[in-house]
């Protein structure tokens, strides 16, 4: 079913890189960090993050916004953490740690690049964390790029979705959007996009080429 797409607006942790509980579960294990506790830990701050009253005040939140610095995000986590020994987690260099097994899907990136060719209007559209980015590969694969805490939003917020649409120069309707996380899918067709929930880079590979009928070579291995 081709549709009037004209724009693809893509996620990055987990849609152009390795996928994250992979990375998560490889830093836990090289930093001797107690796994379950961090689980306990990190299913009420995600929870938080995406919905219920605390929202707001939530430590991913303010991160993902800007809100606060990724020095004292580290030093939040850190503390709520332990090593398996029942030792102190480092805070310095924390993210960094956890995000060093990130590794760029090259097939999505070619997907990106081989639809901007056919006159596709690219946009990245990311949460940070306040890890580094492989800005080498942004400018031959988009015509823009939204960092949420460079802009004060984060997904699932309405007016970051906005801002990527706008600097399309095209309607909701004409954009297709691209992310791992459900809530952040589920914001973007509320606001008139089409939604991908990208689960392998074939199957995204076979949905944008269906949606917005697109030619995509599969990318040899």
């Amino acid at each position: 079913m081709t549709t009037d797409c004209r724009g693809i607006i893509t996620d990055w942790g987990g849609v152009l890189t390795t996928p994250l509980n992979e990375t998560v579960d490889a830093w836990l294990v090289a930093d001797g960090i107690d796994q379950e506790h961090y689980r306990t830990v990190m299913r009420s701050w995600v929870r938080g993050a995406y919905g219920g009253d605390g929202a707001a005040h939530n430590p991913i939140h303010q991160l993902e916004r800007g809100e606060v610095s990724t020095e004292e995000f580290e030093r939040l986590l850190a503390a709520r953490l332990r090593l398996v020994d029942g030792g102190p987690v480092p805070a310095e260099g924390l993210i960094r740690r956890m995000f060093s097994g990130f590794h760029p899907v090259d097939e999505m990136y070619a997907f990106l690049r081989q639809a901007r060719d056919q006159g596709m209007r690219t946009c990245l559209l990311s949460n940070s964390w306040g890890n580094g980015y492989p800005r080498d590969r942004f400018a031959e694969t988009f015509d823009s790029v939204v960092i949420s805490g460079e802009v004060g939003m984060r997904k699932p917020e309405p007016g970051i979705f906005r801002r990527a649409v706008e600097l399309t120069g095209l309607a909701p309707e004409e954009c297709v959007f691209i992310d791992d996380i459900r809530h952040n899918v589920d914001a973007a067709i509320e606001l008139g996009m089409t939604g991908i929930l990208h689960r392998s880079p074939e199957r995204t590979r076979a949905e944008l080429a269906e949606t917005c009928g697109v030619e995509l070579s599969p990318v040899p291995s």
